[in-house]
């Protein structure tokens, strides 16, 4: 009866890791099938390389949005990336027992914010500070990283934080046996042990801030044209697809999922990184 259960079970699991690979591949079937005849119809280099976005004259450049979506997420994660794991580290190691579990409770908590709430903030915060500060438009390039920084921290801080208190203590008390002090054993002993994980958490939060739309299409402005500063207003290629598939149709349409293809390599081209360095890291 035991082994009948296990098998039954052993299939299940077959069945729902197919299913998962089924969703994949439908999704890339579909956008695939459907974006690059678009591409060919408008041209590969028309089409990445165009600084041109008039559906109603036929010019489909994404060169722009492109530009307008790597400017907001490394905005974000210049910005992101430290605090997070710094705060990941004080969490960890640092902080207060009597207040830590407090401090998780609100990161978990800015994990559940829904984007559109951070995109009000961002509306009537935001984008009014850096009117008042520097005397410019507010809605633009600084103002979508600062909201992107703020909505990876949670992800990156999660991680971080699970991957550093996963090193053995061992490597800790070591160091600090050593001679070392606290703050020297946390960022020259444990951290580099932790640190796939803390690349792990880095690219989540690529991948959360380059396929963000709601919070981003409220404050990045929405030009598509080239930014010569980073209080000139975007349009990212997210955005570009929310504010424009509704109307679309025709060859407009289609290059619009060929755009959502574009996107799909970005994360696909971020994960492989990823992958790589991970495989390097372990031949290490």
């Amino acid at each position: 009866m035991a082994k009948v259960r296990e098998s039954v079970m052993r299939i299940v699991f077959l069945l729902t890791a197919l299913m998962s690979v089924l969703c994949v591949l439908f999704v890339c079937f579909f956008l695939f099938t459907n974006g690059l005849p678009a591409i060919a119809k408008i041209g590969p280099l028309d089409f990445l390389g165009g600084i041109k976005w008039k559906p109603e004259s036929n010019e489909f450049g994404i060169f722009p949005m492109i530009l307008g979506s790597l400017y907001v997420t490394c905005g974000a994660i210049i910005l992101g990336v430290p605090i997070g794991i710094l705060t990941a580290v004080f969490i960890a190691f640092f902080c207060p027992t009597r207040i830590k579990s407090a401090v998780e409770f609100v990161t978990s908590l800015m994990a559940g914010i829904p984007s559109i709430i951070y995109g009000f903030f961002g509306l009537t915060v935001l984008v009014p500070l850096i009117n008042d500060v520097f005397g410019v438009r507010g809605k633009g390039i600084l103002a979508a990283s600062v909201l992107l920084a703020i909505m990876i921290l949670p992800t990156i801080i999660s991680i971080s934080q699970q991957a550093l208190e996963a090193v053995q203590r061992s490597y800790f008390e070591g160091a600090i046996a050593l001679g070392a002090s606290k703050e020297r054993s946390v960022f020259f002993v444990v951290l580099p042990a932790a640190k796939s994980g803390v690349l792990a958490s880095i690219v989540l939060g690529i991948g959360r801030a380059i396929g963000e739309t709601m919070a981003v299409v409220m404050v990045a402005g929405n030009q598509a044209v080239i930014p010569e500063s980073v209080f000139d207003g975007v349009r990212t290629m997210t955005t570009n697809i929310v504010l424009e598939m509704g109307y679309a149709a025709d060859l407009h349409r289609e290059a619009l999922i060929a755009t959502g293809v574009v996107l799909f390599v970005f994360i696909l081209l971020i994960n492989m990184l990823f992958s790589i360095l991970r495989s390097k890291e372990r031949v290490q």
